[in-house]
C-alpha cells in the first residue's frame, strides 16, 4: 500500500481535525502518501482530492470543525453514485480509506469495502456518542463541556429571576449528552429518550418545590425524548412556575476540542492507519476503558451502545 486518503463525513464535531491530523503524520511516517477528500462522499464523487503532506495539517489540533469540510451526500447513496466515486479513487491511485463520522458515514464505509473492495475503515466522530463498539466517540467530551457551560450560565438567571429553564441539547435518539452535562450541571431533572418520563409528575415535584421554597430549576431534555418548547409550556400550565426554554443547538457542535477529544483522536487516527496497514480493512477503531480496540464497521449500528443507567439514579438522588 502506498496511498490512503483521508475524509470527514456528516456532522461536523470537535477533535475531527486531531484525528486528521494522526492519520496524516502516522501514514507519513509509515511510508504512505496521503491525499485529503474534501465535502465527503460528495467530494470523492467529484474527484475533490488536495495532496496532504504533514505540513498540511500543522496547527490544526486545536481547531474545531474540519479543515476537509463535510457534506451529505445523496448521491452516493445510488449504486451509479458509488460507482463515480470508486473510479476517482482509482483515478488518484487510492489504495484505501479512513472515513471520520458516524454511523451514516460508516454505512458508506461498508458500501465502499463490502460491494467495490476498497479498503475502508472508519473513526468514530460524534458529539451524541451513539455509535456502539466504542465507549466514546471524537467530540461527545466538548459537546458536553460545552452544554455544561451554558447549563451555568443559565442556572445564574433561574436563580435570579426564580425560574425554570428547561435547556434542550442535541442527541438525536441517544441521550448521552443530555445525562453527562446534566448530572454535571446539577439538574433537577433529566429527560432522555432511555428512560420514560411523565410530564404530570415533573409539573408536581415543582409545584410542590416552589411550596417548599425552592423556586428555580434546570430541566435537561435530550431532543430525541421531547421537543424543550413543549416541556416547558406543560410544566408552567401544570405548576404556574415561569418557565423559559433555551436550545442550545448547533453550539454544541463547534468550538476548540478538549485535551480528552485531542488525545482520543490521536490514538484513533493512528491506529486507523495500522489497520489499513495490517490489511484488516471494513473496520472501526474505537475505544474500551483505555485500550483501543476495533470491530466490523456494521458493530456501529448492529451493536448495542451501553448506557450506563446508575448514572441517571445517582443524577435524581443528589437532585432531590
Amino acid at each position: 500500500m502506498q496511498r490512503i486518503a483521508v475524509m470527514t463525513s456528516g456532522g461536523d464535531s470537535p477533535g475531527m481535525n486531531a484525528a486528521i491530523r494522526a492519520v496524516v503524520r502516522s501514514a507519513t511516517c509509515r511510508g504512505l502518501e496521503v491525499l485529503g477528500i474534501r465535502r465527503g462522499y460528495a467530494g470523492m464523487i467529484e474527484g475533490d482530492f488536495l495532496p496532504m503532506p504533514p505540513t498540511a495539517v500543522s496547527g490544526i489540533i486545536n481547531r474545531g470543525g474540519t479543515i476537509l469540510l463535510t457534506a451529505r451526500s445523496q448521491q452516493f447513496m445510488s449504486e451509479e453514485g458509488q460507482r463515480q466515486a470508486v473510479e476517482q479513487l482509482r483515478r488518484a491511485g487510492v489504495e484505501g480509506v479512513v472515513v471520520i463520522g458516524g454511523d451514516g458515514s460508516f454505512h458508506g464505509a461498508q458500501a465502499l469495502w463490502h460491494d467495490w473492495q476498497v479498503p475502508t475503515v472508519g473513526i468514530p466522530a460524534s458529539i451524541d456518542n451513539d455509535l456502539a463498539g466504542t465507549d466514546l466517540s471524537i467530540g461527545f467530551d466538548t459537546a458536553v463541556n460545552t452544554a455544561l457551560e451554558s447549563i451555568d450560565r443559565i442556572r445564574d438567571t433561574a436563580v435570579s429571576h426564580d425560574r425554570v429553564f428547561v435547556v434542550e441539547v442535541m442527541g438525536r435518539n441517544c441521550g448521552m449528552l443530555a445525562l453527562h452535562a446534566g448530572l454535571a450541571g446539577g439538574a433537577e431533572v433529566i429527560i432522555i429518550p432511555e428512560v420514560p418520563y411523565q410530564i404530570t409528575r415533573i409539573g408536581t415535584l415543582i409545584k410542590e418545590g416552589r411550596a417548599r421554597g425552592k423556586n428555580s430549576y434546570i430541566i435537561v431534555v435530550a431532543e430525541g425524548a421531547a421537543r424543550g418548547i413543549a416541556i416547558a409550556a406543560d410544566i408552567e400550565a401544570i405548576s404556574g412556575a415561569d418557565t423559559r426554554v433555551t436550545v442550545l443547538g448547533h453550539v454544541q457542535r463547534g468550538g476548540v476540542p478538549s485535551a480528552q477529544d485531542r488525545s482520543l483522536a490521536s490514538r484513533l487516527g493512528a491506529a486507523a492507519v495500522n489497520l489499513l496497514l495490517e490489511n484488516k480493512p471494513g473496520m472501526m477503531v474505537g475505544i474500551e476503558g483505555e485500550d483501543i480496540v476495533s470491530h466490523p464497521l456494521q458493530t456501529a449500528w448492529t451493536g448495542k451502545k451501553h448506557m450506563d443507567l446508575s448514572l441517571y439514579e445517582l443524577a435524581q438522588v443528589l437532585a432531590t
